[in-house]
């Protein structure tokens, strides 16, 4: 048989208890499968496009960790230019999920914060899923958790340097998102 043959846990070569490099790969596409249904879902539930929901997400994880967050931090997240997240803010502003406020330590520019309504539109369409996600967290022990920790962030790691490897070249004249 050839070194560099893979079996899933079938019962037949293994026994049921067993998890290979494959079914973890292969629960983890499940996850993200699913993940991406629970995104589709929020985003038609609220009816914001996939950046919309990725700012209000960041815009509360900026103030919950006592950061004002500015526009350009927002471009720079997002990976779109300044005119493009200009017209963005403008379209949470108009559905009445977010205000522009005087930055306090900068009155030249301003900074976002989530309205009441739009924190309780995302807050009531995540809150289930994540205290779902918390629990399944919560019920590994420390050691489980380091183990998956490791695990995900060396994920990260070959996904981020794949996605280096196999990026375009720019084309002449084309400006990066965060200079533009």
């Amino acid at each position: 048989m050839p070194a560099t043959a893979t079996y899933t846990s079938s019962g037949y070569w293994y026994d049921e208890g067993r998890v290979g490099a494959v079914d973890v790969l292969n629960l983890f596409r499940r996850y993200r499968a699913a993940d991406e249904r629970m995104q589709r879902r929020s985003r038609e539930s609220m009816q914001m496009g996939d950046n919309d929901l990725r700012a209000m997400r960041f815009l509360l994880q900026s103030w919950a960790k006592g950061r004002p967050p500015v526009a350009r931090e927002l471009a720079e997240l997002l990976r779109i230019s300044t005119a493009s997240v200009t017209a963005l803010i403008d379209r949470l502003v108009r559905a009445g999920h977010v205000v522009r406020e005087a930055n306090p330590e900068d009155r030249r520019s301003v900074v976002l914060r989530t309205t009441e309504h739009g924190d309780a539109c995302v807050r009531g369409t995540l809150d289930r899923m994540h205290h779902e996600m918390m629990a399944a967290a919560e019920r590994l022990d420390p050691s489980e958790r380091a183990v998956v920790a490791r695990f995900l962030r060396e994920m990260t790691e070959a996904v981020d340097r794949g996605a280096a490897e196999d990026a375009p070249e720019p084309r002449g004249g084309e400006r990066s998102p965060a200079g533009a």
